[in-house]
């Protein structure tokens, strides 16, 4: 969320970040409701203050013997207390209504995040290794690997459209892939490994800028939970609402988790395979940093999944997301997106954004100032994918697969498939 404050000391620049954003100006009629806001604020603390020295003074009238006098500072007592809670009201109500419209408009892009208006608009920053060659026309995933225990109907039976059941060993490569992100996250990046909750109430979604704007992305349960979209929801939200120490910081957290999207805002897109499901599991990384480290820990947070995929040998490509393809609550992101033979195209594996303060404005989450004991700062906090598995499993199906419809297991995962060296198609 974007601080008022800020809005009214730059309002021209405010909205020329709106702009890039493809937004019409707000910062005027934000300005007004928090004029309006502010005036009403004042207005009660001078009720307030009022009513307190009228108070004080109905005693020295009534010790003087003054009876008028004071029977006048009771009635003006009387009114101001029957006025204050209207005046109170109308403030509440104006102030949240000021944060309902500052909730739905998104972070401003950082100044080196290119203008455009879709995915055709992004930059390639770089690109990391040979595409395979093959012997044969390689296949998309959805054609080779129900015969490997992919199973879409099953899912689709059980669940419906968009799940699949895993069986035999391509559940184990599944699996084994989730395993080795993970400690190579904590192993070699130094992000301490969380098991956070999945189901989280409203002010997690909110904090973490999933609120109000993507509710029809997400599952809700019965008793007003939610699914989480992705554990970057549960991990950022364990810092909402505190003031951390700055030697507390840079925090750096992972999570390997089912995560859920009813992808409303996706109708029709990647309905075949493994690419686009209701329910998924990914690694997760969160990082909370001091506002001059945040760009240092998104180059960071970046190499940690660029050095999962060159780990399993899969080529990819560095794309640094426009203005019109990058999510609400980021001021910067890096899309890395995987070669698919079978499709001919790269596709994207892991986002990995710096939001700025965005998030901690929403959360109320500051740190203090080491040295300073009454100066306290917003945190930054970031968020990527270290990565994706669902995806990963389809990057592997298609780059490792065989003319015979076999699969050969990446030298990096070999230690976690307890001597399965190759997928072969179930008899």
């Amino acid at each position: 969320m974007h601080d008022i404050r800020l809005i009214r000391d730059d309002p021209a620049a405010f909205d020329a970040g709106l702009a890039k954003r493809g937004l019409e100006p707000q910062a005027q009629s934000l300005l007004a409701l928090d004029e309006n806001r502010r005036a009403l604020t004042t207005k009660l603390q001078e009720m307030q203050s009022r009513r307190n020295d009228a108070s004080k003074q109905i005693g020295q009238a009534m010790g003087q013997g003054d009876t008028e006098k004071a029977d006048a500072l009771k009635a003006e007592v009387a009114e101001i207390k029957q006025t204050m809670p209207q005046v109170e009201e109308e403030e509440r109500a104006l102030g949240a209504e000021l944060e309902a419209a500052l909730a739905v408009i998104p972070n401003l892009p950082a100044d080196d995040v290119p203008q455009g208006e879709d995915e055709a608009d992004n930059v390639e920053i770089s690109s990391w290794g040979d595409k395979p060659s093959f012997d044969f026309e390689p296949k998309e995933h959805a054609d080779f690997a129900p015969a490997l225990g992919m199973d879409f109907e099953t899912g689709a039976n059980i669940s419906g459209a968009r799940f699949t059941f895993l069986r035999g060993d391509v559940a184990r490569l599944h699996r084994a892939l989730g395993q080795f992100m993970i400690d190579r996250q904590t192993r070699d990046f130094g992000y301490v490994e969380c098991n956070p909750p999945v189901l989280v109430k409203d002010d997690a979604m909110y904090g973490t800028d999933k609120l109000p704007k993507f509710a029809e992305d997400s599952f809700r349960t019965t008793d007003e939970r939610w699914l989480i979209p992705t554990s970057e929801v549960s991990l950022t939200a364990s810092v909402m609402g505190e003031l951390l120490e700055e030697s507390a910081l840079p925090m750096r957290m992972t999570a390997l988790t089912l995560c859920f999207r009813s992808e409303a805002g996706s109708a029709g897109k990647d309905t075949r395979g493994f690419i686009r499901q209701h329910q998924f599991e990914k690694c997760e990384l969160v990082s909370v940093v001091k506002p001059e480290d945040s760009e240092a820990e998104h180059e960071r947070m970046t190499e940690a999944a660029e050095v999962i995929l060159e780990a399993l040998e899969l080529p990819y490509r560095k794309m640094l997301l426009c203005t019109g393809d990058m999510g609400f609550g980021a001021r910067k992101t890096y899309d890395l997106e995987v070669w698919l033979p079978g499709q001919g195209a790269y596709r994207e594996i892991s986002p990995c954004s710096n939001t700025g303060a965005f998030q901690a404005h929403r959360m109320k989450t500051r740190y203090r100032v080491a040295g300073e004991k009454k100066k306290t700062e917003h945190v930054h906090t970031l968020n990527g994918s270290g990565l994706a598995v669902g995806r990963a499993l389809v990057a592997v199906l298609e780059n490792y697969q065989n003319a015979d419809g076999s699969v050969t297991v990446p030298e990096a995962l070999k230690p976690y498939m307890g001597g399965v060296e190759k997928l072969e198609p179930i008899a």
